[in-house]
């Protein structure tokens, strides 16, 4: 294919999983237009994730939220503003890989000659696209997974054996910072590492806080780690709670930027955690996953990868320490014998 664009807006406004599970496309789309500046536009914590990944050359940071549901007129105004500076960018090959009709809006008006969307049956504006060949329409999204969605996307642009799994590298300033702290609690050498994500999105797909103490309890007692409790915006009323039902040698760390709680997980045996966007930067720094999902949890969203544990139940609530002890064990002593193995 002849197509050379030299000047590419991706647009992926996905929730914090969402645009890790991007990362697979984003690399692609690196690679098939090795010399073109590429852009994402993206909500902020979404831009932390592209930026760490080294895949684009820039990021516009978008809320959102902010652009849909603030005062009609602050929000026509934020947008105008947003309008502006996209054009202003001169953009000349436009990619939505997550597709809703406001951003194939913002694609159309961003000038671009060339506009390619993900075709979403009743979300998508698929008329304001015009790349030919037209990609697959999306069907059965909780089947398809969200990695292999996301790069069908750009089979009309001859992509094909993409490398599916998301990939993240830690930065040295991120390493240093984590290693500070780990020093400070005594932490940095010789024991391994548990990280526990205690939030999620919804409280009905978290499990029970003094179910994740006394799993910390267990692993501390029985395995002799050191429990990190990763706590976000979200979560930090839980930090109290935390403090005074774990082990008193528990870590928390609950100030920490994105790059930063990547540097983090990617220094843990296991990384016990719901349904979160945190859950996938861990697969994606290559920490295995114990993964605790209800029944409404589609599978087009698990991570990707033969190393983490998976556990379903009808309802959260529904999951034991028991089974979940079980499972951190497992990962634990497969990590214990690799490394005897290498050494």
């Amino acid at each position: 294919m002849s197509f050379d664009p030299r000047n590419i807006l991706v647009i992926d406004f996905g929730q914090l999983g969402d645009v890790v599970l991007s990362l697979p496309a984003l690399h692609a789309i690196r690679v098939r237009f090795p010399k073109a500046a590429i852009r994402v536009a993206v909500g902020k914590p979404g831009a932390e994730v592209v930026e760490l990944s080294g895949y684009t050359d820039s990021t516009l940071v978008v809320d959102r939220v902010a652009l849909r549901d603030g005062p009609k007129l602050v929000s026509l105004a934020r947008i105008a503003k947003l309008v502006k500076e996209v054009r202003r960018s001169q953009f000349d090959f436009v990619i939505d890989l997550h597709s809703l009709s406001e951003t194939n809006l913002l694609g159309f008006l961003s000038g671009a000659s060339k506009r390619l969307y993900a075709r979403r049956p009743k979300r998508s504006l698929d008329f304001l696209s015009n790349f030919q060949p037209r990609p697959p329409v999306e069907v059965d999204h909780r089947q398809r997974h969200l990695i292999d969605r996301y790069l069908d996307v750009l089979i009309p642009l001859g992509v094909k054996d993409a490398d599916r799994l998301p990939h993240l590298k830690t930065r040295a300033r991120d390493d240093a910072a984590i290693e500070k702290i780990l020093k400070r609690a005594q932490a940095d050498v010789g024991t391994p590492l548990v990280g526990l994500f205690p939030g999620a999105g919804h409280p009905s797909r978290r499990w029970p806080l003094d179910r994740f103490a006394e799993l910390a309890d267990f692993l501390v007692r029985n395995d002799h780690v050191r429990v990190l409790v990763f706590l976000g915006p979200e979560e930090r009323g839980f930090a109290q709670d935390v403090r005074r039902r774990f082990p008193p040698t528990t870590i928390v760390l609950d100030r920490l930027s994105i790059p930063e709680v990547a540097a983090a997980q990617a220094r843990l045996a296991v990384f016990v955690s719901n349904d979160t966007g945190p859950m996938h930067i861990a697969s994606a720094v290559g920490t295995p996953v114990v993964l605790l999902l209800d029944k409404r949890a589609p599978q087009s969203y698990l991570p990707q990868g033969d190393r983490h544990q998976i556990i379903y139940r009808s309802a959260i609530d529904e999951v034991t320490v028991d089974e979940v002890y079980i499972a951190a064990r497992t990962v634990l002593a497969s990590n214990r014998s690799a490394t005897l193995f290498a050494s």
